[in-house]
């Protein structure tokens, strides 16, 4: 039996997909267990580019069975553009891919509630997806799920109840026009009908996998510093995509997880607002942009860059249980003579323990900074852990001597192909 759960360390971005793609050679199911569609996993093989927001990263491993948990919420439409994207570069997800009955819909309400809140101040800096209500409503016990659309009239009844109460705050509050009860019946039943094939107990399928031995990879999306209860919260996602949300996003006892695996970016960027202690707001930072091509895969928004922060990344390594790390896009410092590390935060001169809960204690930590000796010369080609440069080996013994977690996995671009196993 090996199940093997792929968390992001940092804030998000740290370039899962292309691990999840990689470890799903050896693998028979992938199964994605929160967030939705505003997580966007890009994947490139042979030149070639793919971007995923909902459909596991293995779906592009031929063989592969995907699996979308009960944690995740969906967006109809998302989800079968990616199927049709899918289905356009020849590769057919019949029989490959299996979606929890009891995962939540994003409704149209969903959306439009998510972009007028944070049009009316005090933005999170959300992709405006609808992620957030989605999950509120799941909170309040009026969600739908996909097994409700098997019910036309219960589903009608439940839909029409939301939508008058969405509508009060949408017209009253927010000054939005009504949303059309029956036309919003009328494309949720069409959903049903084409992602019919699709829909299974995916609880079921996955703990029998299990049973049977089967390889399994775990993956989340966002990460672990955005993690609802665990993370820079206000400024968070609106989930668990902390390692502990895997098995409640799927279904699967935390005693059948015997590897977890933490995607580590060689430096830190994050998306949206909030705490960001090492953001380099200069030259560095956008060296940093520009040479790691940091876009948003789902909004193509800018991310803000910083140096790599350690002493988040050990709290990441404590919450998730990471034992194994995944270094990527160590090639973006490939031209640096120079690398800072973050070792410390200070409050009012006082070494801090831990990663502080409050976060406008987080935006005012004083850093303690280690300089490290760059390589300054390019990586490209380097396919073996002992033909890389000294200076690289040195960087990368310092993350594991401080974190406590073994880097098994570098990657030196976003091909499949570029990437050293140890």
């Amino acid at each position: 039996m090996s199940v093997t759960l792929i968390v992001g360390a940092q804030w998000g971005d740290e370039g899962k997909g292309k691990i999840v793609d990689l470890l799903s050679n050896d693998a028979e199911i992938v199964a994605r267990y929160q967030g939705g569609a505003n997580a966007g996993h890009t994947i490139v093989i042979s030149g070639k580019q793919y971007i995923l927001h909902l459909i596991p990263s293995g779906i592009l491993n031929a063989g592969v069975k995907c699996v979308i948990g009960n944690g995740v919420v969906i967006d109809p439409a998302a989800l079968m553009n990616e199927i049709q994207m899918l289905k356009d570069h020849g590769i057919d997800v019949t029989d490959r891919l299996f979606i929890s009955h009891r995962a939540h819909l994003i409704m149209p309400y969903h959306k439009k509630l998510d972009e007028a809140r944070e049009n009316a101040g005090n933005a999170i800096g959300t992709t405006g997806r609808g992620i957030g209500p989605s999950y509120i409503d799941k909170s309040k016990r009026t969600g739908i799920r996909i097994v409700d659309l098997l019910d036309r009239k219960s589903f009608e009844e439940k839909l029409r109840a939301n939508i008058k109460e969405h509508n009060e705050l949408l017209t009253k509050i927010y000054g939005h026009s009504e949303l059309d009860v029956e036309e919003i019946v009328e494309t949720y039943l069409a959903f049903d009908k084409a992602i019919d094939p699709y829909v299974t107990d995916t609880t079921l399928l996955l703990n029998q996998a299990i049973q049977e031995g089967k390889n399994v990879i775990v993956e989340g999306a966002q990460g672990a510093m955005l993690d609802l209860d665990h993370g820079t919260y206000p400024f968070v996602t609106s989930s668990n995509p902390t390692s502990g949300g895997a098995c409640t996003g799927l279904g699967i006892p935390p005693t059948a997880i015997n590897d977890v695996i933490g995607i580590v970016k060689a430096y830190a960027t994050r998306v949206g607002n909030g705490p960001f202690p090492t953001e380099l707001d200069d030259d560095m930072g956008e060296y940093l942009r520009a040479t790691g091509h940091e876009f948003g895969a789902t909004t193509g928004r800018k991310r803000r860059c910083g140096w790599l922060d350690l002493f988040a990344l050990k709290y990441s390594v404590m919450v998730n249980g990471i034992n194994k790390i995944a270094l990527t896009k160590l090639d973006v410092l490939d031209g640096l003579k120079e690398i800072k590390v973050c070792v410390g935060y200070k409050e009012n001169g006082r070494n801090l323990k831990s990663l502080p809960a409050d976060c406008k204690v987080l935006d005012n930590v004083e850093l303690e900074y280690v300089t490290l000796k760059g390589w300054n010369t390019s990586l490209a080609g380097i396919r073996e852990f002992d033909k890389l440069p000294q200076e690289v080996k040195d960087y990368i013994t310092y993350i594991e001597n401080y974190v406590g977690a073994k880097v098994t996995i570098a990657s030196i671009s976003p091909d499949r192909a570029d990437t050293i196993i140890r």
